[in-house]
């Protein structure tokens, strides 16, 4: 057995070394790597038909190269090549990124953040050993992009002043100069009403629970000014999906599961907007904006700490009122270790370490998603077996 395990091993290492290693640095290399001799190339900038998608990655991949020369090779040749939503940004014409930037795009950390309670109630929502309804998922992605798109063009039209003192924040579109103030309006009116026409796919209670949530996405950027709490307004805005999703499925709210998802999607947005908020606390000072980051201070990590417990105890109660099974609590406890995990290792004068920390946070999204939705499908093996042996007891 031994020697068939080393045997095995030998062979892998042999497919790494002669033909894995080689492919991946061919990739790694590529555009850079490949010469244009060959007249009218794809990837030669004359030829006539350039490929729109291909321009800004040529572009950051060979700075030295001018619109008239083909491609050289230089140090990114050890570079990889990802798609990203910012290169596809960045492939549009220049008088549409102001825009798509505006709508935030280029970082769509943010509308994960989002649309992810939107998928747990859809999922909690779903009838026991079935998966959630795919256009319903597909229909709340896209009021996630489009909500998240208005909530950002309001959030920029009341900070443009603030924008402009602060460095992360100096370079967007109203900021910059590259939108006018009524241009963003007319852009706002145009996402809010192709938001509208996906709300009114839903019933009429849905249709009158989302419409409500409004109040919020208008109000949420004046908050910073009044409160040091406007990461607890921003949750109320952005977990509004876990109420939509379950009545758009079943066509009013079970208060009994769905609000304490509710409370503990709020939770966990305090805890990943305060460590994003670690990030601008300097400038937050000098132009006067407040945050939890600033009102907890040092005790940060005592107080995310808090808020992920409570989240934990109403993910716990959720389950326990909608009949959830094993793989779901596997799931919240894997969170668990997660939001430990990211609390302890939280360097909150790092801007680098928030930003990381942030991000991460999609993970615990995209945990508790599919705790749910194995959760439901763990359902039917339970009903199953209840049913064999009520046959076998008569």
């Amino acid at each position: 057995m031994a020697v068939i395990s080393v045997g095995i091993l030998r062979g892998c290492l042999s497919f790494h070394r002669s033909v894995y290693r080689p492919c991946t640095y061919v990739y790694s290399t590529w555009p850079g790597c490949v010469h244009t001799n060959h007249k009218k190339t794809i990837l030669d900038p004359r030829w006539p038909h350039p490929h729109r998608l291909y321009t800004p990655l040529l572009n950051t991949c060979s700075p030295s190269r001018s619109q008239s020369s083909p491609l050289k090779t230089g140090n990114c040749a050890a570079t990889r090549h990802h798609f990203s939503a910012a290169a596809l940004v960045q492939s549009m014409p220049e008088n549409v990124q102001p825009y798509l930037r505006l709508m935030r795009l280029d970082k769509p950390i943010g509308t994960w953040l989002l649309y992810l309670p939107c998928t747990w109630s859809i999922a909690l929502a779903a009838d026991p050993g079935s998966l959630p309804d795919l256009s319903m998922l597909a229909l709340f992605g896209t009021g996630a992009i489009l909500m998240r798109g208005a909530g950002c063009t309001i959030n920029d039209m009341w900070d443009k002043d603030f924008d402009r003192k602060v460095e992360r924040t100096a370079s967007r579109p109203i900021a910059a100069g590259d939108i006018s103030r009524f241009q963003s309006l007319v852009f706002l009116g145009g996402q809010l009403s192709m938001a509208l026409c996906v709300l009114l796919c839903l019933n009429n209670y849905s249709i009158a629970l989302g419409a409500s949530s409004l109040l919020l996405v208008v109000t949420y950027p004046l908050m910073k000014r009044i409160t040091y709490w406007p990461q607890f307004v921003l949750g109320l805005a952005f977990n509004w999906g876990a109420l939509l999703g379950w009545s758009a499925i079943k066509g009013s709210c079970d208060w009994s599961v769905c609000l304490p998802l509710y409370v503990s999607g709020i939770m966990w947005t305090l805890v990943y907007d305060t460590i994003y908020a670690h990030q601008d606390k300097k400038d937050d000072v000098v132009v006067g904006v407040k945050s939890t980051a600033l009102r907890f201070n040092e005790q940060t990590k005592l107080w995310l700490s808090g808020f992920s417990a409570a989240m934990l105890a109403g993910l716990t109660l959720t389950g326990l009122n909608c009949d959830q099974t094993l793989p779901y609590y596997a799931a919240v406890a894997l969170i668990g270790g997660h939001l430990a995990h990211q609390i302890y290792s939280l360097d909150i004068n790092n801007v680098e370490d928030c930003w990381k920390k942030f991000s991460a946070n999609r993970n615990v999204g995209f945990l508790l998603f599919f705790g749910i939705v194995f959760g439901n499908l763990w359902k039917r093996k339970d009903t199953s077996e209840i049913k064999d042996v009520s046959n076998h007891s008569s």
